[in-house]
């Protein structure tokens, strides 16, 4: 008889807790989780539970922006937002995973910003590109760094409260050795660093986040380029991208589905510059028992 009354009190399926589909699905002990390192959709059927039936937990993190080309700056983290508490219905959700911005080519090439990536009603900016000596660092879910003569770019873009995202530092110019620097790209839980003097500016800081069931940090800024001689910079925690430090030379690129900013590069030339911005991620996790 209990069984027959909770089926009667039931959606359609009968089932007390949530159940659903899409991305690449892992259990953490009374919890589910869908990892989504691309595009798709998920679709919950939600359960009768008052507390746990229709809601889930989410982060979405936008792509990183690429590095800047010449005496770069680092690329700024994409857009990083998570909560807890958000109802679904028994419908499909497109996810939408942000790309990562191209790094800038040769003396002059803009660096790209990243993707946005959206889950419903959440959207996350992508990450600013990186300065070069022609081009301003550009605006996004954490800002790309600066050079010795161009803007660093501002985060949080969407406005958001907590924020998704900080600004990116500024470069500096080194007059013994003749050298422009680049400032680090920002990260989504610190700015970038501002160039200090000697050497370029690191990457802010990623966030961590137990979603999956284990601690993760994502969403760092790329590192800011050097040359002649002086040390360029780490990329931010979470897989920021380091700056190079050598003459037409590459940055590294942000790790692929962190959202992560590229490292700055120096290049007079194609064929080297900043590096790429890492993909985007988007993770819902709700509990199924």
């Amino acid at each position: 008889m209990f069984t027959s009354f909770r089926m009667l009190q039931g959606t359609s399926s009968g089932q007390e807790f949530m159940s659903a589909t899409g991305g690449t699905i892992t259990t953490d002990g009374d919890y589910k989780v869908h990892t989504f390192n691309s595009s798709g959709t998920f679709t919950p059927i939600t359960g009768i539970d008052a507390t746990y039936g229709d809601n889930v937990e989410y982060l979405v993190i936008a792509g990183g922006g690429g590095g800047g080309s010449r005496h770069g700056g680092g690329a700024g983290a994409g857009g990083y937002r998570t909560a807890t508490g958000f109802t679904v219905t028994s419908t499909g959700y497109s996810i939408t995973v942000g790309a990562g911005g191209a790094g800038g080519d040769g003396s002059s090439g803009a660096a790209s910003q990243g993707s946005t990536s959206t889950f419903s009603t959440i959207n996350s900016s992508g990450g600013g590109g990186g300065a070069n000596d022609s081009v301003n660092a550009t605006n996004g879910g954490s800002g790309g760094g600066g050079t010795h003569n161009k803007t660093a770019g501002t985060g949080n873009s969407g406005g958001y409260s907590p924020v998704e995202g900080y600004d990116g530092g500024d470069g500096d110019y080194h007059a013994v050795g003749d050298i422009g620097v680049g400032g680090g790209g920002g990260g989504s839980s610190a700015v970038g660093a501002n160039a200090p003097s000697s050497g370029a500016g690191a990457g802010g800081a990623g966030t961590s986040s137990s979603i999956t069931g284990s601690s993760v940090t994502r969403a760092g800024g790329g590192g800011g380029a050097a040359h002649n001689g002086e040390s360029a910079a780490a990329g931010g925690s979470g897989g920021g991208g380091a700056g190079c430090d050598t003459y037409n030379c590459s940055g590294t690129a942000g790790t692929v589905n962190t959202g992560s900013g590229g490292g700055g590069g120096h290049a007079d030339s194609s064929g080297s510059g900043g590096g790429n911005g890492g993909s985007g991620v988007v993770i819902i996790r709700y509990k199924f028992q």
